[in-house]
């Protein structure tokens, strides 16, 4: 009998909160019926693409095109193309030999880990955060050190993050917009963030690496802006993807972007090449690419997130539940009433209201919900909220 390796079993008791909460969503669902579940558990946006997208499809389906291997990091003419469009996004002139194709924002954070870990290494990120950092960074004998954010709005504990860097700390890993809170880290935090960073870099004697994860970059509210990193600190890496932006999750392109500013960058360039290659990506899709680069600058609907943030707001407020106001991104995590969000959570199952409990983010007592579904799922959402809110006021 062949079985999985002690390890991988481990990470399967450890595995997804969201994709636990997907298996109860589908047996509550043939029981009650979809149309009766009200499941926001997973972060799968439901806009259709733009259609700079369509058109690109009908042009690529016109033509005799190929769809063979290309260069590891991928097709010139796409990497130009995504070069100026990040040159613009970022405030910073970037060249194509600058940024990597890759198999969507995970495959880009897997080749970076594989470039730059060795084992016992740690990547530090702020908690919560997306659970399958811990796996990628644990993929290459490396360990995930999350620092928990201030409660409340979910800001950078400066304080916390320059304690926990130490002498095998290889990585700071940022997402912003966050999943699963909806925060924005301001400007004044990054640059609080990076001279902690440098100050640690030169303590310790090498340069510590900041990522930023920005897939939902484009998505923000009430004017709020994401603030470049590239201008802020050299040694920075800028992954990403266009899963939302272009409503391609199932197509997998995304990208790794080098600042050109850093130090040695040819070499991490080289490293990813490699990488890219090795971990058995070998290239991004390549009807992802050219759909890539016929969209650049086109996105989806965002009004429409905007409006179902307020018809969730409206829900939870009705509900005495108390939260952050998202200022990107499609999800809430608000408190758990009681202050056990698994407990919650289930209560809210009994009212066929899917969430994923806090704790699948390693922060305990909330609870995040994922707005990219349709707004009569929300608004039908909210009497369940009130009765599951109720039962643990009155206990």
């Amino acid at each position: 009998m062949v079985v999985t390796a002690p390890h991988i079993q481990n990470y399967i008791q450890r595995s997804s909160w969201i994709r636990k909460m997907f298996e109860t969503g589908a047996e509550l669902k043939a029981r009650h019926g979809a149309d009766a579940v009200c499941d926001f558990s997973l972060g799968n946006p439901d806009l259709a693409p733009p259609e700079e997208v369509f058109s690109a499809l009908e042009q690529l389906a016109r033509r005799d095109q190929r769809f063979g291997y290309m260069p590891n990091s991928g097709y010139p003419e796409a990497r130009e193309a995504l070069a100026a469009f990040l040159s613009r996004e970022q405030g910073v002139v970037v060249s194509a030999q600058d940024v990597i194709l890759t198999c969507g924002a995970a495959g880009a954070l897997n080749s970076v880990f594989r470039a730059v870990l060795e084992p016992g290494d740690e990547v530090l990120c702020p908690a919560p955060y997306f659970v399958e950092y811990g796996f990628y960074a644990e993929n290459f004998g490396g360990r995930l050190t999350p620092v928990p954010g201030r409660p409340g709005d979910f800001s950078l504990d400066l304080d916390a993050v320059g304690q926990a860097i130490g002498p095998k700390t290889r990585v700071v890993l940022i997402n912003s917009p966050h999943n699963p809170t909806g925060r924005v880290y301001t400007e004044d935090e990054l640059r609080a963030l990076v001279a902690v960073m440098a100050a640690k870099s030169k303590e310790f004697g090498r340069d510590i690496l900041l990522i930023a994860d920005e897939p939902y970059r484009f998505l923000t509210y009430d004017g709020v802006v994401v603030p470049s990193l590239l201008p802020l600190y050299p040694a920075t890496v800028v992954v990403s993807s266009f899963s939302k932006s272009l409503g391609l999750a199932g197509e997998r392109i995304g990208y790794a972007l080098v600042n050109p500013a850093m130090p040695g960058r040819q070499d991490l360039l080289a490293g990813l090449v490699l990488t890219n290659r090795i971990l058995g990506f070998v290239n991004a899709p390549a009807v992802g690419q050219r759909l890539m680069q016929r969209a650049l600058g086109a996105r989806v609907d965002v009004s429409v997130y905007g409006r179902r943030r307020q018809a969730m707001v409206e829900a939870l407020e009705g509900a005495g539940i108390t939260f952050f106001m998202p200022q990107g991104a499609f999800y809430f995590f608000p408190l758990a009433p009681g202050g056990d969000d698994l407990a919650f959570v289930q209560a809210l199952q009994q009212e066929l209201i899917l969430a994923v409990p806090g704790r699948g983010f390693g922060f305990p007592g909330y609870f995040r919900l994922a707005f990219c579904v349709d707004e009569a799922v929300i608004r039908r959402s909210a009497p369940g909220f009130k009765r599951a809110a109720a039962v643990f006021r009155n206990t």
